[in-house]
């Protein structure tokens, strides 16, 4: 295995020991692919997925802006999502990756929908 990948999957194993979401206060998961950016709302008590948006929807797909703008859109329409159910607050994970770039717009498109964390 890479060894970039390998220290991702540590740090994140390392984040995951300390965090993990509820019913009330779900987990916000994020993935990024060299060219999509997906979030996850996880009940982690549960094992369910509440609610998931991903750079690959229509209405993101069709704005011909930035992989970082996109990234902040996919934040909003999870933020949209995730008040629908009634959530506000969530645990944010960003799954090993740094708090820098396209994981950061999306906590802030999702803060700026909403969602506190």
């Amino acid at each position: 295995m890479d060894l970039k990948v390998t220290r991702r999957q540590k740090i994140r194993h390392r984040i995951r020991r300390k965090i993990s979401g509820t019913a009330e206060k779900p987990r916000l998961s994020v993935f990024r692919s060299n060219t999509d950016t997906y979030v996850q709302l996880i009940d982690d008590d549960n094992g369910v997925t509440l609610a998931a948006a991903s750079t690959k929807e229509k209405d993101i797909v069709a704005q011909k802006v930035p992989k970082l703008e996109k990234a902040k859109l996919v934040g909003e329409v999870l933020a949209r999502k995730a008040l629908a159910l009634g959530l506000t607050k969530a645990v944010f994970d960003r799954s090993g990756y740094l708090y820098h770039g396209r994981i950061k717009a999306v906590a802030d498109g999702a803060r700026e929908g909403g969602l506190k964390f």
